[in-house]
């Protein structure tokens, strides 16, 4: 039976190990979960593709071991900042709630995760497969030192996923897809008093910025995901006030559907680069090429279908609980669209406050965590491999 009072303490305690990331040091709060795990009697280990960047996996046995099934919350969370009214890792509570980095985002899931386990292993119960738990370092930060390469190096290859970095009993079956890139434009630099005499790669980057962000893209609208969006993120140029700029440089957000390749906008944004290039520098001296685009990072977008076992079985525990689950579609990028490289069906839900993740004075309610490790349970002795 899950333990309230236990899972409190478990929960401040993962809140005053500091895990922020950047700078990005995970070892603390990993050796507090691998001998929490240990002293369960589970076997334990960890892996580490940058110094102190530890990844915890665990696997529980049950009857059937050539299935499994995979929860995973992460050990990081991002800076504190200076906005904090009190010590960010005290973890004190406050009418029914933990303040503390973290607490939302992820350590709550993480305490009520292995509280699940705890019970589990306490009521002496056998699940029909081999349920896998991984802790997982660098999440704040894209994964490369975390889930990526545990799935790339088929460390993890689980049948099923389940993906605990949530709020408020959301159930996650569809994510944007996300591309960052840079655009550089080359100008020509000349005297401020005489502009006539260079090629301004301002002009230039602002005339390309306008008309991306005027495209009509096509897609298939989903239900739960708004359309998609193109943000203008960082804009860079010139050298000083009189002085033609002879360079500009800017940072493009893409979020767009599932049926929505990357690869179009990018074909897209290429071919009004060189048209704008082409147009301001001919006679100028400089190349017709001057857009010149550089891909910092692309996520696919995702999709589960809403009938797949993995959903229904999730949304029969949460009102077994008498908690409400509400499907939902991520805005954002997390590590749910890395498992369908893998073919891995995956969820992501969890049991933070909404709104908290990320911001100063940080809490999660005990309330949602105690249900929360309740309906964990709940569904994985429920669940079935293969429905």
């Amino acid at each position: 039976m899950v333990n309230k009072k236990r899972l409190i303490k478990l929960t401040q305690q993962l809140i005053r190990i500091n895990s922020e990331n950047p700078p990005g040091d995970e070892s603390r709060i990993a050796q507090f979960v691998k001998k929490y795990l240990e002293n369960l009697g589970m076997p334990v280990k960890i892996y580490e593709f940058k110094k102190k960047r530890p990844n915890v996996v665990a696997i529980l046995k049950g009857k059937n071991n050539k299935h499994s099934l995979l929860i995973t919350p992460h050990l990081d969370t991002v800076p504190a900042g200076k906005s904090w009214k009190a010590n960010p890792l005290s973890a004190s509570i406050q009418k029914g709630k933990i303040y503390g980095l973290g607490a939302t985002d992820c350590k709550g899931n993480l305490a009520s995760a292995l509280e699940a386990i705890n019970s589990l292993i306490e009521d002496n119960v056998t699940l029909d497969y081999n349920l896998v738990f991984a802790a997982t370092a660098d999440e704040e930060s894209g994964s490369n030192f975390g889930l990526v390469p545990l799935l790339d190096k088929n460390i993890l290859k689980p049948d099923v996923a389940v993906i605990l970095d949530s709020d408020d009993f959301d159930i996650i079956v569809a994510q944007k897809g996300l591309l960052h890139l840079k655009v550089k434009v080359q100008g020509k630099r000349a005297h401020g008093a005489y502009p006539w005499r260079g090629v301004n790669a301002i002009d230039i980057a602002i005339e390309i910025i306008k008309e991306i962000k005027a495209q009509k893209f096509s897609y298939t609208k989903d239900k739960h995901l708004r359309p998609p969006t193109i943000n203008t993120g960082t804009i860079r140029g010139g050298d000083k006030v009189n002085i033609v700029a002879d360079w500009c440089e800017f940072e493009l957000d893409f979020r767009f559907l599932p049926g929505m390749l990357a690869k179009d906008f990018i074909s897209r944004l290429k071919l009004i680069a060189n048209k704008h290039a082409k147009k301001f520098s001919r006679g100028s001296g400089i190349p017709q090429n001057a857009g010149k685009i550089e891909i910092d990072g692309i996520q696919e977008p995702y999709r589960i279908n809403q009938k797949h076992y993995l959903v229904t079985r999730l949304i029969g525990a949460m009102r077994h609980l008498k908690a409400r689950p509400h499907i939902k579609g991520s805005e954002g990028a997390t590590v749910i669209s890395f498992f369908q490289h893998k073919n891995i069906p995956a969820i992501a839900t969890g049991f933070g406050s909404g709104g908290c993740a990320h911001v100063a004075n940080e809490y999660v309610k005990i309330s949602n965590l105690y249900k929360g490790a309740q309906v964990l349970e709940e569904f994985l002795k429920q669940y079935k491999l293969g429905g």
